[in-house]
């Protein structure tokens, strides 16, 4: 049937099943947010305060739920707005549809007012980009940019109208076709030359191989990484390393992809990494691991990482495999199928003398004494009080680290950070997204001072949707990640680090309607955390901290794995 393209639009969300949308309206993509009007009841729109805050709002959205995210924004500015957004999403990959709308095709090209070319921006950080030119083409490229941005490897996809495919006079054919039916489609079935819609199936051999190598080790590590978080493979991975009976360091994109206070989990490896995590890695015969990028973060010094083990690698993307860390074996295919066929083929192994050895090393370091407000008691006390399903969203930096180390994550999508691109000011709007997506649960944020005054105007979303999101300041007056490396490396010469400036944390919330607290001591954390959490409305807890506070343990980057410059 005839339809308008702009309801057409709306038509294929729907068809993904797509019920919330984040986004800032403006003048191009007017005809899209018209339409949107007709829908208010099938599609819940958040506006955020800012295009960056929708962005992330999505992200946090689709990583706490398991589903595509949705971001609307306009043209120029508000494009551009969201490449920090999706970069985020694409290092982190995380499955998200932009949607923006640009000039009319007629002044595309001619610098008309807030023209600029978002697919060729976006066109590094995004699994595909389109332009659409022409209306017709527009469930074509609705279900082809879901089906990309959610099947193998996943990550962001922006469709750019030109504003001329939006005008209400123009109308298209369409036929509602829901998305389980979607890949019976030509245009999708035509995407197989250069997208993987369906995961490759793993070789059997691979398999069988890996089953083999595992019969030979006795010191086995097993990586937990990102893919089996997104992969949703965490049951698979637990009963893996329990049949494996291996001691498991755990990515920070790994959060909750194995239980946090699993006897088997030896903590987080890499710069942050617990001392039984990097140690392990150090001497371990075998290492296996799922989903995992072997990133600068965790494989410091790739020449010399797990030296003494042969290294497998099991991931979704073909082309991860050798790119940062020479492997000596590799099976391709999704972590929930890889770990299922092991699973088929294990016997149950067990390891007493390798376990006893490393995990005793994961107990954390005792912090220096101190008279003030200590990061492990903020965190204790959030962790006493708070649902142990709480979802945490942080922010980068010193408190990010600190919230990975103390927290015990147990499933997918309970952690919400910025790995990859570390992007400040992200927890906000991924806070924000995960409270729209999962009303139920208790949703927290993490932050430090630096990064919070990046997005604090989400705090305006947060009162509006009167969304009870807890945030939890770690204010030391400083960029503390930054100035730990200056104190560290760069003989405390602190350059441009230190925050002495407003605003006021406590007033800023009180600004925006919300409910702001001051912590100075434990006792005050647990007043103000226990207040929080009864409140029903957005809070701001603003702890302060020492400037001089370090997370420990750290090695320096492009050092050997154990080299520790703190423990």
């Amino acid at each position: 049937m005839k339809i308008r393209a702009t309801a057409a639009i709306m038509e294929c969300l729907l068809e993904q099943e797509v019920d919330t949308v984040f986004g800032y309206p403006g003048g191009t993509i007017l005809n899209l947010y018209d339409e949107l009007y007709n829908y208010k009841d099938k599609i819940h729109h958040v506006l955020t305060a800012h295009e960056q805050g929708a962005s992330h709002a999505a992200d946090g959205y689709a990583r706490s739920t398991g589903k595509v995210g949705v971001c609307f924004a306009t043209s120029g500015p508000g494009a551009t707005n969201l490449v920090t957004g999706i970069a985020t999403a694409y290092m982190d990959s995380s499955p998200i549809v932009f949607i923006t709308c640009n000039v009319t095709e007629q002044t595309l090209g001619k610098d008309a007012f807030q023209e600029v070319d978002i697919t060729g921006i976006a066109m590094p950080i995004t699994k595909a980009a389109y332009l659409v030119r022409d209306a017709q083409t527009i469930p074509d490229v609705m279900r082809q940019a879901f089906a990309v941005a959610a099947t193998g490897r996943p990550g962001p996809v922006l469709i750019d109208f030109v504003k001329n495919v939006t005008f209400p006079t123009v109308e298209i054919d369409y036929e509602f076709v829901p998305w389980t039916e979607n890949r019976k489609c030509g245009s999708l079935r035509s995407l197989a030359g250069s997208h993987d819609l369906k995961a490759p199936e793993p070789n059997l051999g691979d398999i069988n191989t890996l089953v083999d190598m595992i019969a030979q080790a006795e010191k086995p590590l097993l990586i937990c990484g990102g893919g089996v978080v997104r992969g949703r493979a965490h049951n698979e991975f637990r009963a893996f390393a329990e049949r494996l009976d291996a001691p498991v360091a755990i990515t920070v994109m790994g959060g909750g992809g194995f239980p946090g206070g699993h006897p088997l989990t030896a903590g987080m490896i890499g710069m942050h990494g617990s001392q039984a995590s990097n140690v392990a890695c150090n001497e371990c015969d075998l290492l296996i691991a799922v989903g995992c990028r072997f990133s600068d973060r965790v494989a410091l010094q790739p020449d010399t990482f797990a030296s003494q083990a042969k290294i497998v690698h099991i991931d979704i993307d073909r082309s991860e495999i050798d790119k940062n860390v020479l492997t000596d074996h590799h099976i391709i295919g999704s972590a929930k199928r890889v770990l299922e066929l092991l699973n088929q083929r294990l016997p149950q192994y067990s390891h007493p003398h390798w376990k006893e050895h490393i995990l005793p090393l994961r107990e954390p370091s005792v912090p220096r004494q101190s008279e003030s407000l200590t990061p492990k008691q903020v965190l204790e006390t959030i962790r006493r009080l708070a649902p142990q399903n709480a979802i945490v969203a942080t922010d980068v930096g010193q408190h990010q680290m600190w919230s990975i180390q103390h927290f015990h994550f147990d499933y997918p999508g309970q952690l919400l950070t910025s790995g990859g691109f570390g992007t400040m000011g992200f927890g906000l709007g991924a806070a924000i997204g995960a409270k729209v997506g999962n009303p139920d649960k208790v949703v927290i944020h993490t932050t430090g001072d630096g990064c919070f005054r990046m997005n604090c105007h989400e705090l305006a979303t947060v009162e509006h949707y009167n969304l009870p999101i807890i945030t939890v300041v770690f204010n030391n007056g400083t960029l503390g990640m930054v100035r730990q490396w200056q104190n560290l490396i760069y003989n405390k010469r602190f350059s441009e680090t230190t925050l002495d400036r407003g605003p006021d944390f406590v007033k800023l919330a009180e600004a925006y309607g919300l409910k702001g607290f001051r912590a100075t001591t434990m006792a005050e954390m647990e007043t103000a955390f226990q207040a929080a959490l009864e409140a029903g409305q957005g809070c701001v807890i603003d702890c302060v901290l020492d400037m001089d506070e370090m997370v420990r343990p750290m090695v320096a980057g492009g050092a050997h794995i154990t080299d520790f410059l703190l423990k």
